[in-house]
């Protein structure tokens, strides 16, 4: 999940005295782990101060100098009982005396846990992440349950929807306008217009299954604009051909952060880049004797080479490819196409659809002859303006002599998703009124409920935002990247990252911060336990590109299974799935292809195996695995 994640905990301002607020300020954490590390930042006034954080004993825990006018974050702090706190922060002739509330690491884990449990149990998504964010705040709140609930809404949920920094109100604003050039196109009979374009030449299942894959593959360049142009402008084909909501929820987010991650001109690799520069910076820094080569190694080949070894999002696109082909599921995912090829309803009786395109205010208006380029041009115009928009940003950033891989990843993708989106709504406005389809009024009319059949798609967004938030709060990332060791076999560091990767980016929702914190740990940890660096192609540097893409494939995969995840979310917004319907049944075939990746591909190239025979032998068992378990829609009972 592309989000901005801070090392650091995320701390709430402590109240000082008026005379020490004019010259320091503290930040402190509002929950502390036992036995997990933790920043303590102090910014000075006008004036150098030396830093000193001791618990409640008077023991220093760390120290640290700012500057004047700067801050230092005091790092690796750690508390291993109640009895520490409260923390004294010393800087300067000021004292400052913080009670962080203190609880084992285990309870981290709790909020994600408690949200994705009752989803799965109960099919509520709503009510269940407001549980796991409100059992966050708890903990926040030092367990007072009344000042939980004002937590909830005013430290959570409010600053995750106004996060501009981050990207959150961007996406929400994109989803909205999207939602209003649906709303355009389907009432000017564009949509349908597209579908009778396409119907003759997706006249079978296998074909518009196919379809979507494809279209999938071809918008490579940004996982949001993927998920959502990909699910709305498919679902009315794949909705005649009979194909399960499920199954196209399936399709749309299994190939858009796997395709994105993987091809050198995206938003994503850009920012892979630069975290595995970060990660060789640091493993210089730790291993004097190798630094040389080390600073010297080309972070964009280093990815280069990683991309063979990206089994999981190699293979998952692999299985989309083979499930739509070959026209066989398994689990739930075979129950819901075989209910819907047989008539039985596009998804589940009861299901609560992530987007409501059943409102008659998007249906075509009457008397209007569908014609498929009003839905086109302004599809093709919202690529083209985030297209330029990507080039000319990145182009800014980058500088006039930058690559293309450079400019596109120096690129700002949530202003030009914008750029796009509002392109899109005033060329379909623009169209229909020029061939007289629609007024400004009813073009308005339509945009606005466009936009309101997204409303429950953003207050899940907002809601897995706000648990995202409290994971942070709480430290979730911290405690789990414990489970690295640097007491285990190196060919045991590929498959135990992809684990860890995939652990911390189920329970926070976040594949992006996952790779900001893992990838900085992971280099610096293989290349010390004899990780070769070099190119000559050996074992030791095939343990180091496992470990790298170890750590990228392991965050989608956790991204693809999790509730909480924003891209899981648009999948089943652009969809129009239930979202604990789209979890349910991508989920069986998310494990499957992590096993196959992790065993031939993470252990066995750990152990030798050539990256090229690992792969292989992966699509030969996931096509193994389908032929013995799944089951043609006619083979199966309803």
């Amino acid at each position: 999940m592309r989000l901005r994640f801070l090392a650091a905990f995320a701390a709430a301002l402590v109240a000082l005295p008026s005379a020490v607020r004019a010259q320091e300020v503290s930040d402190a954490p509002a929950v502390v782990l036992d036995g997990v590390p933790f920043t303590v930042s102090v910014t000075a006034g006008s004036e150098a101060v030396e830093v000193n954080v001791a618990d409640a004993r008077g023991r220093s825990l760390g120290r640290g100098q700012a500057l004047p006018g700067q801050s230092v974050a005091v790092e690796g702090l750690v508390v291993t009982e109640r009895a520490q706190l409260p923390l004294q922060i010393r800087y300067g002739s000021a004292t400052e005396s913080v009670a962080p509330t203190f609880m084992p690491g285990w309870f981290s884990l709790l909020p994600p846990i408690l949200a994705i449990v009752v989803a799965l149990l109960f099919r509520e998504v709503v009510t269940a992440l407001f549980a796991g964010v409100w059992l966050g705040a708890l903990a926040v709140a030092g367990f007072n349950p009344l000042t939980a609930t004002w937590r909830l809404i005013d430290q959570f949920v409010v600053p995750a929807l106004g996060d501009v920094d981050g990207g959150h109100t961007q996406i929400v604003v994109f989803s909205l306008l999207l939602g209003g050039v649906v709303g355009v196109v389907s009432r000017n009979g564009g949509t349908k217009g597209i579908v009778d374009a396409v119907s003759p030449f997706a006249r079978t299942r296998r074909r518009g299954k196919l379809a979507t894959w494809a279209a999938g593959m071809a918008i490579f360049f940004d996982d949001y604009a993927n998920t959502l142009i990909v699910g709305n402008t498919m679902r009315p084909i794949t909705d005649g051909l009979r194909i399960s909501r499920e199954k196209l929820a399936y399709l749309v987010d299994s190939t858009a952060a796997p395709v994105a991650a993987l091809v050198p001109i995206s938003t994503w690799v850009g920012y892979e880049i630069s975290l595995i520069s970060d990660g060789l910076r640091i493993a210089a820094e730790q291993n004097p004797d190798h630094a040389a080569t080390l600073l010297e190694a080309s972070p964009f080949a280093i990815f280069l080479h990683t991309i063979p070894y990206l089994f999981y999002p190699l293979l998952a696109l692999f299985f989309v490819f083979l499930t739509s082909w070959w026209g066989r599921d398994f689990g739930p995912m075979g129950r819901a196409e075989a209910r819907a090829a047989a008539g039985g309803g596009l998804f589940r009786p009861g299901a609560q659809l992530a987007a409501d395109v059943g409102d008659t205010a998007i249906e075509v208006k009457e008397g209007v002859t569908p014609r498929w380029w009003n839905a086109a041009v302004p599809i093709l115009t919202i690529i083209v303006v985030v297209l330029a928009g990507l080039y000319t940003t990145g182009r800014a950033g980058a500088g006039a002599d930058a690559s293309l891989m450079d400019i596109f990843g120096a690129a700002d993708p949530f202003a030009t998703l914008l750029w796009g989106s509002l392109a899109g709504v005033l060329v379909a406005v623009g169209l229909s009124k020029a061939q007289g389809i629609l007024t400004v009024a009813e073009g308005i009319d339509a945009t606005v409920a466009g936009m309101r059949a997204m409303f429950l798609a953003m207050v899940i967004l907002v809601l897995a935002w706000s648990l995202g938030a409290v994971t942070e709060e709480l430290g979730t990332a911290q405690y789990l990247s414990q489970l690295l060791s640097d007491r285990v076999a190196l060919q045991a560091i590929p498959v135990l990252v992809f684990l860890t990767a995939a652990a911390m980016s189920f329970a926070t929702g976040t594949s992006w911060g996952t790779m900001a914190i893992l990838l900085p740990l992971v280099i610096p940890l293989t290349v010390s336990l004899g990780g070769d660096v070099g190119f000559d192609g050996g074992a030791q540097y095939s343990i180091l590109l496992g470990s790298i893409s170890s750590v990228l494939a392991g965050a989608i995969f956790g991204d693809h299974c999790s509730p909480i995840s924003d891209t899981t979310v648009l999948s089943s917004t652009a969809s129009a799935c239930d979202h604990v319907d789209h979890v349910r049944t991508q989920l069986p075939y998310a494990l499957l292809v992590a096993v196959v990746a992790m065993l031939l591909g993470d252990i066995g190239t750990a152990f030798g195996l050539p990256n090229w025979m690992a792969l292989v032998g992966g699509m030969g068992v996931l096509a193994l695995a389908l032929g013995v378990w799944g089951r043609s829609v006619e083979e199966v009972e309803v």
